[in-house]
């Protein structure tokens, strides 16, 4: 029987076996755009959940060439000689020709990826955040799967790469040092949303220089509105390279959790996820919706034209819109 055809009963119980194969099936169901994938990748996440929710979900994010690669392989490595079960969704820049992942994680992490850690580098597309579309998803089903540990990776820092908080327990945000005015060259909204910094490749020459930023970085964490009054992100050091500092990190996880507490704090963090994401999910099927529509499309390329003009108002012309897509009489 083909993977297309199999039935998600079996798919699923395979998942929650630990079934390796299965769960790469699992999350190609849910990242296809198929709609009669999606209906299976649906039922498939309904029978999955009862499973989900016992991983620590960790976001890390930071400008291209921090050593996030470089630095997720110390983390994770660490990890598993702790007993933990590591999962990586290393979500990669788009080919603008055949839209999968350019980099392949795999490659970039050799050591984790020859561990017992699970890797899957998704294409980001044109998703904001950076995150694939069904990061979120695919969380849930590696959850499933039994890992305890599971790290999602965004590309670069910009301002949509805030979306990856909206679907973790603790979001990391990897500085470097030597890069010229860090406070000025970082989007002041990442910053307000980290719950840990981590001033990375405190190494060598570059450890003077670290030692700087990070206390510029603390200094003006000070003046920020802390995201919830029972936790102060911290400023921390490491070098991934040589693999110092990496015990801290951790520390500082489990500090955050243990601050917010697993039953209350985290467990409220997840509802509001969940409520954005279904609300996200709204959003993206009306948007569909509406561009599908026949008396929109009769409408769309002339109201287009008419405020690239300045014939008409943004306003109006999205007014007229609506009042097509629902079928009013204007």
């Amino acid at each position: 029987m083909s993977d297309k055809h199999q039935p998600v009963e079996r798919l699923a119980e395979a998942v929650i076996g630990g079934d390796r194969r299965a769960l790469a099936r699992a999350i190609t169901l849910i990242e296809s755009l198929r709609a009669d994938d999606r209906e299976r990748a649906t039922e498939l996440l309904a029978a999955l959940l009862p499973e989900t929710g016992g991983a620590s979900r960790i976001g890390i994010t930071g400008a291209p060439g921090v050593g996030k690669s470089t630095f997720i392989e110390a983390f994770g490595l660490i990890a598993i000689d702790q007993g933990r079960r590591v999962a990586v969704l290393a979500v990669d820049p788009s080919s603008r020709r055949g839209g999968g992942a350019l980099l392949g994680d795999k490659t970039r992490m050799e050591a984790l990826a020859r561990s017992e850690a699970f890797i899957r580098p998704s294409p980001a597309g044109d998703t904001l955040g950076g995150v694939a579309r069904r990061t979120a998803e695919a969380l849930l089903v590696c959850e499933a799967a039994g890992f305890d540990v599971i790290i999602v990776e965004t590309v670069g820092v910009g301002q949509s790469e805030t979306a990856v908080a909206d679907m973790v327990d603790v979001f990391l945000l990897l500085l470097a040092p030597g890069g010229g005015d860090q406070l000025q060259g970082l989007k002041k909204g990442i910053v307000e949303l980290a719950d840990i910094l981590v001033v990375n490749k405190c190494d060598g020459e570059l450890t003077a220089a670290a030692d700087r930023l990070r206390a510029e970085y603390s200094g003006a964490l000070g003046l920020l509105r802390p995201l919830d009054v029972r936790w102060k992100p911290p400023v921390l050091a490491a070098s991934a390279l040589e693999n110092t500092g990496i015990d801290d990190v951790w520390r500082s996880i489990e500090a955050h959790r243990a601050a917010l507490g697993p039953g209350s704090g985290i467990a409220e963090r997840r509802s509001r996820q969940a409520k954005a994401q279904m609300w996200a999910e709204i959003g993206d099927g009306l948007s569909a919706a509406f561009e599908a529509d026949r008396a929109v499309a009769g409408l769309l390329a002339t109201l287009e034209d008419e405020v690239a003009r300045g014939m008409t108002t943004p306003h109006a012309a999205a007014s007229r819109l609506l009042v097509a897509f629902r079928g009013d009489k204007p």
